[in-house]
């Protein structure tokens, strides 16, 4: 399935100079879900993990989607103050300007080995964050999936010495 076909950009947006990819079509498509969870699927067979960390907030949908298609349980990365109950928290950089990710302080098991999901690889901020919150709490970074990759960016560089599968990748 052509994905990059599905995907929209819309120039200078959230702020001048941006080109934001939109993900609204493949959101319409059950087919391009599927596939997508089904990509993922076959790219991390040969990993072992017990849960699926989705980020905030378009990595959300597709962390679920692939958590359902593999029977696995997802949890949750967001930004902060949109989950109850003890969290902990990490401060990050985005492509366009910074914040505060956190998890639930018990969504994570000491040892569980986790696969981080999100919609898409910029600068790697968001990654990387993520993976601290998961390690800070006892879990195994397995790798990372993303439907998207702006390789231009550098993002693999930030988030380290993970697998890291994409889907679509632009270079420029």
């Amino acid at each position: 399935m052509d994905l990059k076909s599905l995907i929209r950009e819309f120039r200078d947006f959230p702020t001048p100079g941006i080109g934001f990819k939109d993900i609204c079509p493949i959101l319409e498509s059950p087919e391009a879900m599927l596939y997508i969870a089904s990509e993922f699927d076959k790219r991390f067979k040969s990993k072992q993990f017990d849960i699926i960390a989705g980020a905030e907030s378009r990595g959300l949908l597709f962390a679920s989607a692939f958590a359902m298609h593999v029977e696995k349980g997802c949890m949750m990365v967001r930004k902060k103050g949109k989950l109850p109950g003890p969290t902990v928290e990490i401060d990050y950089g985005l492509e366009y300007g910074a914040g505060v990710l956190e998890m639930q302080a018990d969504a994570i098991k000491l040892g569980d080995k986790v696969l981080i999901v999100d919609d898409l690889l910029a600068t790697g901020g968001t990654a990387k964050a993520a993976a601290q919150l998961i390690e800070r709490l006892g879990g195994v970074v397995v790798g990372y999936a993303f439907v998207i990759e702006l390789a231009f960016l550098n993002g693999r560089e930030v988030i380290g010495d993970y697998p890291i599968e994409t889907l679509v990748v632009y270079d420029e």
